[in-house]
């Protein structure tokens, strides 16, 4: 039986006051342990709520950034499987303490840091805390539910938390980062930790839930080659593009690397008789078509970032303005989430969820490709925010308890896992196709341009002969209007291509959406297929 079942049962046979203190009602312990976890959510997208203010933090480039995430996402899932041994070894209220200060720490040092390969090591650290966070505060957490109701309120909350961080961050970050560096948010998360290990210090029992467990025997071997193949993946999808792919010797042995070290993974876990992975679990149908469905998912998800990009650089709405606008798209994830918890507890048949979700957002990229224009009223994004978030939240929920839940018991922490590294490759795939096509797409269309706009072009003569004749009616010098006039042509050329590359790639997710609901609505098995969340279902991960 896994380490999260073991855990469940363990707990339901504590007497009350076992692990917290008696006085402490079971509202304040869920409120604690919510708030064990709060920092750390908002810890893992972080670096995305403004891309160029971190970027320009430590002097790296907006890639850097990305690989940052790419990093905190690796840690979190290569040691998924290893974190287990920890928690045998060390008290819960040791365990938590131990975990909040290694957060506390790894954010004071990425405040404080300006070299980016330090804020790289740490970002890694960072995951592999949260890790440690989630396991153990969300296992408490559902070990408290007792009815299936319960558990998947637990489960969509939980993820429902974990798909609105993106947009969060951008609202409660946009003020902070107005007024002050960058830097300062990862000053304010190493303060927002300090509420949770008080509450902890004071209302948890310094008790085990389990004898102590040594660490010895610990598959180290596992946890490097998967984090090291983990690691490479996502260096190369986010600097495949700016490299030129395998051209570069340092991806051609990037990818050398991955086949090496991926190699060696999957053997051990072939030999090994306790293996990181169990590998039988793709031989379940179920489990590889979950699996593809949520890396297509996390494609489609992470595509939200052009929306918000093009906001800031094509509209030049303010990052405030745009941290209010994606309120919008919580409120559609927040309701999104409660239809999809209803839909389960109803017993609905996985299809129509997946059709439905899936359809939003094909509506949503849709609507989009002809909302991308040089001037917009924000009034015309609300709605199809609004869509994007229920499609996510719709689909989030569902597609993972399908994924989870289609091996037997013994399996599902494996499936777990699994499940854990198609949303992070999904990520990292969504990173390297906008990476590619925005080099490639806006090297084309500025070609197209290049070739149609010239000195002799009468509506290229006329469009600076216009800026230029406005700056010379505000008083520039003629040879200021005719730089300033020349500058303003390239900024909208600029402009027209990123609204080019949107475009390209909202159609190409537009195709990829299609394809999808097209393989769910024609394989007639998934109409058969209900979702339950049993009592020894894994907590959410």
């Amino acid at each position: 039986m896994s380490t999260f079942l073991l855990l469940k049962n363990k707990i339901k046979m504590l007497p009350k006051g076992f692990l917290f203190k008696e006085w402490v009602p079971e509202w304040l312990i869920k409120i604690t342990l919510f708030i064990v976890l709060l920092p750390s959510l908002v810890l893992f997208f972080l670096p995305m709520a403004n891309i160029n203010a971190a970027a320009g933090n430590t002097g790296g480039e907006t890639y850097d950034i990305y690989f940052s995430v790419a990093l905190f996402y690796a840690g979190y899932v290569a040691f998924f499987s290893l974190e287990r041994r920890f928690f045998k070894y060390l008290a819960a209220k040791e365990y938590f303490i131990t975990i909040t200060i290694i957060q506390i720490l790894s954010s004071y040092i990425c405040y404080s840091t300006k070299e980016i390969g330090v804020l790289f090591v740490f970002r890694f650290i960072q995951g592999m805390a949260f890790t440690m966070t989630v396991n153990l505060s969300l296992s408490l957490i559902y070990a408290r539910l007792r009815t299936e109701r319960a558990r998947v309120i637990g489960y969509s909350i939980f993820f429902g938390m974990l798909v609105c961080m993106i947009p969060f961050n951008n609202f409660i970050t946009a003020r902070i980062i107005d007024s002050v560096d960058f830097n300062t948010v990862y000053k304010c998360a190493t303060f927002s930790y300090l509420p949770s290990l008080v509450f902890l210090l004071l209302f948890m029992n310094n008790v085990r839930l389990d004898v102590k467990f040594p660490l010895y025997q610990l598959d180290w071997a596992s946890f490097l080659y998967y984090a090291i193949s983990l690691c490479l993946i996502g260096y190369i999808m986010v600097y495949g593009q700016e490299y030129y792919w395998i051209e570069d010797s340092r991806i051609y042995w990037s990818i050398i690397f991955i086949a090496i070290f991926g190699s060696l993974f999957i053997l051990r876990q072939s030999r090994l008789k306790r293996p990181y992975f169990d590998l039988e679990v793709f031989k379940y149908r179920n489990f590889k078509v979950g699996a593809l469905i949520i890396a297509i998912f996390y494609i489609c998800r992470f595509a939200f970032s052009i929306t918000t990009t093009y906001f800031l650089t094509v509209l030049k709405l303010d990052p405030i303005h745009v941290g209010n606008i994606t309120l919008i798209n919580i409120l559609g994830i927040v309701v999104g989430v409660i239809i999809s918890a209803v839909s389960v507890l109803q017993h609905r048949p996985i299809r129509l969820l997946w059709i439905y979700g899936f359809c939003l957002l094909l509506l949503y990229h849709a609507w989009m490709i002809f909302l991308f224009t040089t001037q917009a009223n924000e009034n015309n994004f609300y709605i199809p925010l609004l869509i994007q978030g229920l499609g996510v939240g719709i689909l989030m929920t569902p597609s993972i308890i399908f994924m989870v839940s289609s091996v037997p018991e013994k399996s599902r922490v494996t499936s777990a896992g699994v499940c854990l590294f198609m949303r992070c490759f999904g990520f990292y795939v969504s990173v390297g196709l906008m990476n590619y096509f925005e080099l490639y797409s806006k090297s084309k269309h500025f070609n197209t341009f290049q070739e149609k706009i010239s000195n002799v072009n009468p509506v290229t003569w006329q469009s600076v002969n216009k800026y230029k004749e406005i700056l010379l009616d505000d008083g520039a010098t003629p040879r200021y209007a005719t730089k300033a006039a020349n500058k303003v042509l390239i900024n909208a050329i600029d402009t027209q291509n990123h609204i080019r590359y949107a475009i390209d790639y909202y159609e190409m997710i537009c195709i990829l959406l299609i394809f999808t609901i097209l393989l769910v609505a024609l394989f007639p098995y998934f109409n058969r297929t209900i979702l339950t969340v049993s009592k020894n279902q894994p907590s959410p991960f």
